[in-house]
């Protein structure tokens, strides 16, 4: 399933610190495209458990994570404005 992931992290009591925490556990399943968004492509498993995981990260009276989910990255149109980060720039 091709899902895309935002957060937005208060910076609130220790908010720094869960901002990294949120920022790294999501790099481990999804590609980083901009500041606090992701995409790729995860299993419902996969879903579940980065699901697990950021439940025990975030503050629920202070944080907040979407996950929009598509069948297929086909059936969505992504269009870029302004300045468009290369991703497979970070590699030599």
């Amino acid at each position: 399933m091709y899902v895309v992931l935002v957060y937005d992290i208060s910076g609130e009591e220790n908010g720094q610190r869960v901002l990294n925490r949120v920022f790294k556990t999501c790099k481990k399943y999804l590609t980083h495209i901009q500041n606090s968004v992701f995409e790729g492509e995860l299993t419902k498993a996969q879903i579940v458990k980065l699901n697990a995981e950021l439940d025990k990260l975030i503050r629920k009276d202070l944080d907040s994570v979407i996950l929009f989910k598509s069948r297929n990255e086909r059936w969505l149109d992504k269009v870029f404005w302004g300045k468009r980060d290369d991703v497979m720039s970070n590699f030599i």
